[in-house]
């Protein structure tokens, strides 16, 4: 079910599905560029037993941009928020690429995680300019949703003519505020609060991800005391469609489903 809950003035838009009186609840957040409707595939593996709460950020989706160039602190703090409000005592988290490192930061300093999933996340600081990773995150996703939306014939010949007026066209059609916010979060690097997470952690990986390559998976891997790798060769940053019955069956078995 659609719904809009208003967190300090943003209405923020959100799907809450499955069982209302389900004893687990996971909330689910999408990556950079992207809205719940990327990780629907992962709310029907989950929904049937679980309450599953998927949200569009900010800037995302449904959800209007942030009236000020926000970092990762102020997305994290709008979802602890939204959690409160939802009168949530405990549950856990999924975040994919930037929703990653909402879930990195706010599993470090709150006990109310129950298990933290990273999918292909962010949280190591590139070496990588911000116009290269809006550029890389448009084009993923494109690559996955226009076939599957326009059909695989016409969505292949747009994702061909997108290729080729790619570049930077991307980054600068986004607003003022949207490009300051990416090159502000892809510039934090969260090494250091890795440490402090408590919850059990399971890194999902596509080897060949070229957005956060498999090497920052195994930098968190160090880093993150309770905590489990599955990489998926041939995937790239969207393990999660590139291998639909891999990543079900690794999730499943994460959540004991």
């Amino acid at each position: 079910m659609e719904k809009t809950i208003d967190i300090d003035g943003i209405p923020v838009h959100y799907d809450d599905r499955g069982p209302a009186n389900a004893d687990e609840i996971v909330m689910i957040v999408h990556g950079w560029g992207c809205n719940t409707t990327t990780v629907e595939s992962i709310t029907r593996i989950l929904e049937k037993k679980m309450r599953v709460i998927s949200v569009d950020l900010p800037g995302h989706g449904k959800t209007p941009e942030p009236p000020s160039i926000w970092g990762v602190e102020e997305f994290t703090r709008l979802i602890e928020k939204m959690i409160g409000e939802l009168g949530i005592a405990r549950l856990s988290y999924l975040g994919h690429s930037f929703g990653g490192r909402i879930g990195i930061l706010m599993s470090s300093r709150n006990d109310f995680i129950d298990k933290l999933v990273l999918v292909d996340a962010a949280g190591i600081k590139p070496h990588r300019t911000c116009r290269y990773y809006m550029k890389v995150y448009t084009y993923k996703t494109l690559k996955h949703l226009l076939p599957a939306v326009c059909g695989k014939k016409r969505g292949n010949r747009l994702l061909d003519k997108y290729r080729g007026k790619a570049g930077s066209s991307d980054y600068n059609s986004s607003t003022p505020i949207m490009r300051g916010i990416l090159s502000k979060c892809v510039n934090e690097d969260l090494k250091h609060v890795m440490p402090s997470i408590k919850a059990p952690t399971l890194l999902i990986w596509g080897a060949e991800d070229t957005a956060t390559p498999l090497s920052d998976a195994k930098t968190m891997e160090k880093l993150i005391p309770d905590v489990g790798l599955v990489s998926f060769e041939g995937c790239g940053h969207y393990s999660f469609l590139d291998n639909p019955g891999g990543f079900a069956a690794v999730l499943r078995s994460f959540f004991k489903l």
